[in-house]
């Protein structure tokens, strides 16, 4: 039975929505350049402390090699150990567990039976290994993804790999009902608006939240109301949060940041954060 984002925690979805800093973790390794669980472990404390609502690892900053050492399982479980023992001293409150998935389908289907095995409670998904597929073809990959637990949609740049997706894809995907958010991270802004105008053309917006993962734009990102027509109306989106490797160091930083994009107050004090960020 697949594990749908209604069946999570309150407190989860209301820190996905509302919007948090959810840094994209790194691999702790020891001085011989090997896992080092004690370090991953203390890493995680180190991002709950400093105010993050959610922690994604097995992602492209942790490194995809991970999967090649036979490590991906037991990285995950590191991590969520930590943060399901920091949660038995906090009663009701949540971190958002999120986990990388990587491969064609078959691969990406055994990567996410074991986030959600693991208590994940979202699989943050990387579309590189379809470069050479049709839109109908990664759609169909999606869906078998979303069969198994709640996906966030990963637009990654095409210098690193990822692939041009059309305004239809994004539509299409966010038609997938286990969708539950989209990190845009395409450094391109009319791709950026690819992605927006399918959530919006999906009638997806009160269910799918974006998360800014353009490292060269991130507070331009949270601060711009994005308005997209449909139909005979405009439509109004907004980036709630980041899920950025740029926000996996100076995490209490990071959420000053958010905060002060969220304030809503619009002066020339943001526009140099800009280009400080």
């Amino acid at each position: 039975m697949a594990f749908h984002w209604s069946d999570w925690p309150d407190d989860v979805l209301v820190r996905l929505r509302e919007g948090s800093v959810i840094p994209a973790s790194p691999l702790a390794l020891n001085a011989d350049r090997q896992f080092n669980p004690q370090r991953q472990k203390s890493l995680v404390r180190y991002y709950i402390d400093a105010g993050a609502g959610g922690i994604a690892i097995g992602v492209h900053t942790t490194q995809f090699e991970i999967r090649e050492k036979g490590i991906y399982t037991r990285v995950l479980e590191t991590v969520a150990d930590e943060i399901n023992s920091w949660a038995k001293t906090e009663k009701e409150k949540y971190i958002i567990k999120i986990a990388g998935l990587l491969g064609k389908t078959n691969q990406a289907k055994l990567e996410a039976d074991v986030a959600r095995n693991l208590g994940y409670h979202a699989g943050l998904l990387n579309l590189a290994t379809y470069k050479d597929a049709n839109e109908d073809e990664i759609i169909e990959h999606c869906e078998a993804i979303a069969d198994i637990m709640p996906l966030i949609g990963f637009y990654l740049q095409p210098a690193v790999g990822g692939i041009v997706l059309s305004s239809n894809f994004w539509q299409q995907f966010s038609m997938i009902e286990n969708v539950i958010a989209i990190k845009v991270a395409p450094f391109n802004r009319y791709q950026t608006l690819d992605v927006l105008r399918g959530i919006a053309l999906a009638k997806a917006e009160n269910r799918i939240s974006v998360y800014t993962g353009n490292d060269d734009n991130i507070v331009i990102d949270l601060i711009t109301p994005y308005e997209i027509r449909r139909d005979n109306s405009t439509i109004t989106l907004r980036t709630v949060g980041g899920l950025l490797g740029h926000w996996a160091i100076w995490v209490k930083g990071a959420v000053e940041i958010l905060t002060k994009c969220n304030e809503g107050i619009l002066d020339e004090s943001l526009l140099s954060l800009h280009g400080k960020v």
